[in-house]
């Protein structure tokens, strides 16, 4: 068992493939500490998460504290159809109307954006949000979030995401889900 990490942020930057890949155990515990899910999540996460690093336009950005050790992750790629996610979001907007030319053409999807809870509330998630979105490729971005007040979605207001989609409910999981978006670039 490794120690908490130290909530400081020494460095941020962009990860390869490869990277992330030498890295998974980490960005998962990550992942499931800032969701507070069941450890054995990270088990059933880890292949996809392999599996999206090939996907077309992939980024990834992660922090770093002063012991080299992963405090935050964030990456996406290329939304396209015939994803799951792209085909649930799809679903969702015709159930209700929306502009699915407007949202699901040319779109960012940003799949996963967490911060150790250790190192939460001092603009870390910010930050690797703004230098994932500074290089992605796409008119738009798009992410999911429960519904909720939380910290992220104070992030996401501050950065302009608007709705796209409200109390959504993916396949799978009973929880209320947003759906948010906004244009790309972000604003310096």
């Amino acid at each position: 068992m490794t120690a908490a990490p130290s909530p400081r942020c020494d460095r941020i930057s962009e990860l390869t493939a490869d990277q992330l890949r030498a890295r998974l155990t980490e960005a998962l515990h990550v992942y499931v500490t800032a969701m507070g899910y069941p450890p054995s999540t990270a088990t059933q996460r880890g292949p996809m998460w392999s599996a999206h690093t090939m996907r077309p336009g992939w980024r990834c950005v992660g922090a770093f504290n002063d012991r080299d050790e992963l405090i935050g992750i964030g990456y996406g790629y290329l939304g396209a159809a015939g994803q799951w996610w792209h085909e649930q979001v799809r679903r969702g907007l015709l159930s209700v109307g929306g502009d699915v030319d407007r949202w699901l053409t040319d779109y960012f999807e940003l799949t996963e954006l967490h911060v150790h809870p250790g190192s939460q509330g001092g603009g870390l998630g910010g930050e690797i949000l703004r230098r994932l979105l500074l290089g992605a490729e796409g008119s738009t971005v798009l992410l999911s979030t429960p519904e909720g007040p939380t910290r992220a979605w104070r992030l996401y207001r501050r950065l302009g995401f608007d709705d796209v989609l409200r109390d959504y409910r993916f396949t799978g999981d009973p929880r209320p889900f947003a759906v948010l978006g906004r244009s790309l670039p972000l604003a310096d």
